[in-house]
């Protein structure tokens, strides 16, 4: 199928024509007839298919590859790129399963690991106890559409939260489960965000080159008393999350 096969730009309107190509690609992409990684035609295929001039093609190419639609390869080309999903969960607390569904994705989740151990001295600082103390140690991968979006190591105090041994994080949430008693329920949160390179678990667990960006996310979780409940380490795919945040200036 050819790249934009009968789309036309309409040169009798007051609207850009490079806002006009740029409209007929993103419409191309989201309906699916253009995969992740494919290959778009060049400017100058693009420049004679719609009779505009290259630099009008460049300007509607250029601004799809800083919005995220199209990346480009030296000496290769220009591709569909995967679509990130924008993650505003640095500001709000909420399920991965409410984020997800937030932003039109279907949420799954899969456990990798589920037990009880012993805190080690990072894990301990973090959750304000003793090194060696029992904590539940829950690792899951979360999926939006079936594709692995982030992987989690969760680290919770026993002598709080043992009443969760027995449920099942493949089908139920963690911060519901815990809000299911009033000294467990979750009331605020601090997290530290750093950009990281991936590793060899990333290349397993989410699918990415090693090496590729990561979205490394460190949370600690209290209730109201300011009691730490739960000490979280996240990686994002970079190429499949975006996070956004407001800055609003004082106005004294």
């Amino acid at each position: 199928m050819m790249f934009l096969e009968n789309k036309e730009l309409d040169k009798h309107v007051p609207i850009p024509l490079y806002f006009q190509l740029k409209k007929l690609i993103v419409d191309e992409i989201e309906s699916g007839q253009y995969p992740v990684d494919s290959l778009i035609p060049t400017e100058q295929e693009l420049s004679e298919q719609f009779d505009i001039s290259r630099t009008t093609v460049r300007q509607a190419v250029t601004e799809l590859v800083r919005e995220g639609w199209l990346y480009r390869i030296k000496s290769k080309g220009t591709f569909v790129a995967r679509r990130k999903i924008k993650q505003d969960f640095l500001q709000r607390l909420e399920t991965f399963t409410e984020q997800m569904q937030r932003i039109g994705l279907e949420p799954s989740t899969e456990v990798l690991d589920f037990k009880v151990t012993r805190a080690t001295l990072e894990v301990a600082e973090n959750l304000q106890i003793e090194e060696g103390e029992a904590v539940i140690y829950l690792f899951r991968r979360r999926f939006g559409d079936g594709e692995p979006v982030v992987t989690v190591e969760t680290y919770l105090p026993y002598d709080k939260c043992a009443f969760l041994e027995n449920r099942n994080f493949e089908k139920v949430s963690l911060y519901d489960s815990l809000s299911s008693r009033d000294e467990t329920r979750i009331f605020s949160a601090r997290r530290l965000v750093e950009a990281v390179e991936a590793d060899n678990g990333d290349v397993q667990y989410l699918h990415v080159r090693k090496g590729s960006p990561i979205q490394l996310i460190h949370t600690v979780s209290v209730n109201r008393a300011d009691v730490a409940l739960e000490y979280s380490i996240a990686r994002y795919r970079g190429d499949a999350s975006s996070f956004q945040l407001y800055v609003y200036v004082d106005p004294a």
